[in-house]
């Protein structure tokens, strides 16, 4: 399977949170926007300031990102996708959603191969499957 990874998806692996995308092992190429680095560092700092996540631990996560970032294909934030995000969607979204979204539905069209979004995000999941997309791991 070929899936647009969010990072929703990527966290709660690094977290070790419950809920964690049960399709992950059946992801053969994984797409994700090169937002996610920066979403996933963002909420890293966050814990460790919010829950007193001690250095080293830190460390491991951060690592963990970067892992998962390397097995995957990253796909820059280009004007292109931002033009793409900037227009109306059949569903209400957030600008880093939108971001997402349009990164999926840029990366279909130019690579002509199917993707399946994977997101616990339900508002991305709403947005994806009205654009056509099918979609594993949201609640909606």
């Amino acid at each position: 399977m070929i899936a647009y990874v969010d990072s929703s998806v990527l966290l709660r692996k690094v977290l070790r949170q419950p809920g964690a995308l049960r399709e992950w092992a059946a992801i053969q190429t994984g797409v994700a926007s090169a937002l996610v680095e920066t979403e996933c560092l963002r909420t890293l700092d966050r814990v460790r300031l919010r829950m007193g996540l001690p250095d080293k631990e830190l460390a491991r996560r951060r690592e963990a990102v970067f892992r998962l970032l390397e097995s995957i294909e990253v796909v820059e934030v280009t004007a292109p996708v931002l033009a793409r995000a900037a227009h109306p969607l059949p569903t209400e979204l957030g600008t880093l959603d939108a971001i997402h979204l349009a990164t999926a539905l840029l990366w279909r069209e130019q690579s002509g191969g199917d993707i399946i979004m994977a997101t616990h995000d339900a508002a991305l999941g709403t947005a994806a499957r009205s654009c056509g997309l099918a979609v594993v791991g949201d609640s909606a």
